[in-house]
C-alpha cells in the first residue's frame, strides 16, 4: 500500500476551490491500493488533517508527519493546489529535491504555464495562434491610447499569474480601462491586456492516460455572463457542453493544436487549455496544469464523457507519477 499525500489549499485566492478539489480526490481514491492523507498547505501552516479534522504538523525537512509517535513518509504526492505554490513550480521543485514523485508537471513547465505571457511567447513560434496582446508591469507608465490602438475595444485585462478568473475584467469603454488595470494589479504585479476574440470558447483537456497522450472530449463554454468568469466557472452561470457542438474537421484541428502544445512544453500529468475559435482557427488563451477536480469541474466532465471515472483518472495520475 502506497502512502499518498493529497496536497490542497495554497497561498492564493483559489484556496477554497483547491480544498474542494483535494477532497474529491480523497473521496475517490482506490483504498485497496493507496492510503490517502489530506495535507493542507497554507502560508501559516502545513498540516496533515485526519478523519476527525485533527491536525498534525508536517516536517518540511523531509515532508513527513508524526502521528501518535509514528513517523509517516509519503511515496507520492497528489497535487491539487490551484495557484501558488502548487501550480507555479515551487512545490514541484521542492518535491524533486526531496525525491518524492508528484502527479503534476515538472517545475519548469509549471512556472512557464503559470505565466500566461511567457507561455504564449514560447508557443507562438510553433504556429499556435493567440490574441493580440500588450504587457504591463506595476509601475510602468500607462499610455491608454497606445495600448488600445494595439488591442482595440472591447479587450480583456488579466493578471499574468492567477487562476479561476480572479482579477480579470472585460473592458468595453476607455473609462473602464484604468479601473480594470487596478483590479488586475490586486492579484499580480504583471498584467496582460488582450484583444477580444469574438468566437466560440472551448476547453480542452490533455492528459497522459496509461502512457498515451490523450485529448479528452472538447467542452464548449456558453457563459451567461460577459465571459467565463468566477461566477460562470463555479456558481453555475454557464453552460458547459461536452462534447462541443463543432464540426469533425474543427474538432481535429483543435485536438491537434492542444496536443502539440502539450508535447512542445514537455508536459506531464493533467492539463486543460482554453481556446477561442475565430474563423475556424483555434486561438490559445492559457493552459492550466492543476485544473479543477471538483465534480462540476470541466476536466472530470470530459473524462466521464471519455468513459474514465474519477477513481480511474486519479489512480492513473498516481501510477504515472510513481513510474517517473
Amino acid at each position: 500500500m502506497k502512502n499518498v499525500a493529497i496536497v490542497m489549499g495554497g497561498y492564493s485566492s483559489e484556496y477554497k476551490i483547491s480544498l474542494t478539489s483535494g477532497n474529491v480526490v480523497f473521496n475517490n481514491i482506490n483504498r485497496n491500493k493507496f492510503n490517502p492523507y489530506r495535507i493542507h498547505i497554507f502560508k501559516e501552516k502545513w498540516a496533515y488533517v485526519d478523519e476527525n479534522d485533527g491536525e498534525f504538523p508536517i516536517d518540511k525537512n523531509d515532508f513527513s508527519v508524526t502521528v501518535d509517535g509514528t513517523k509517516i513518509n509519503f511515496d507520492v504526492v497528489f497535487n491539487a493546489i490551484h495557484g501558488t505554490p502548487g501550480e507555479d513550480g515551487l512545490l514541484q521543485a521542492y518535491f524533486e529535491l526531496l525525491n518524492i514523485p508528484q502527479t503534476s508537471c515538472d517545475y519548469y513547465q509549471a512556472a512557464l504555464t503559470f505565466n500566461k505571457r511567457d507561455m504564449l511567447s514560447v508557443l507562438k513560434p510553433y504556429g499556435i495562434k493567440t490574441a493580440e496582446s500588450f504587457y504591463l508591469n506595476l509601475g510602468d507608465e500607462i499610455n491608454v491610447d497606445a495600448i488600445l490602438s494595439k488591442v482595440g475595444l472591447p479587450c480583456f485585462v488579466k493578471p499574468n499569474k492567477s487562476g479561476s478568473s480572479f482579477g480579470i475584467s472585460k473592458v468595453k469603454t476607455t473609462e473602464e480601462f484604468l479601473p480594470a488595470i487596478e483590479n488586475a494589479y490586486k492579484e499580480d504585479d504583471e498584467i496582460i491586456i488582450e484583444s477580444f476574440l469574438d468566437g466560440t470558447e472551448v476547453s480542452v483537456g490533455v492528459i497522459n492516460y496509461k502512457g498515451n497522450i490523450t485529448v479528452l472530449p472538447i467542452t464548449e463554454i456558453v457563459s451567461e455572463n460577459d465571459f467565463f468568469d468566477y461566477e460562470a466557472k463555479y456558481l453555475g452561470k454557464s453552460k458547459e457542453i461536452t462534447p462541443a457542438r463543432i464540426s469533425e474537421e474543427l474538432k481535429v484541428k483543435i485536438e491537434t493544436v492542444a496536443k502539440r502544445a502539450y508535447e512542445v512544453l514537455k508536459m506531464k500529468g493533467f492539463s486543460r487549455s482554453e481556446f477561442i475559435i475565430v474563423n475556424d482557427e483555434p486561438h490559445m488563451l492559457e493552459m492550466n496544469t492543476i485544473p479543477g477536480l471538483t465534480t462540476e469541474s470541466i476536466l472530470p466532465q470530459q473524462a466521464r464523457e471519455a468513459g474514465i471515472s474519477l477513481p480511474e483518472l486519479f489512480e492513473n495520475a498516481i501510477e504515472l507519477a510513481l513510474k517517473k
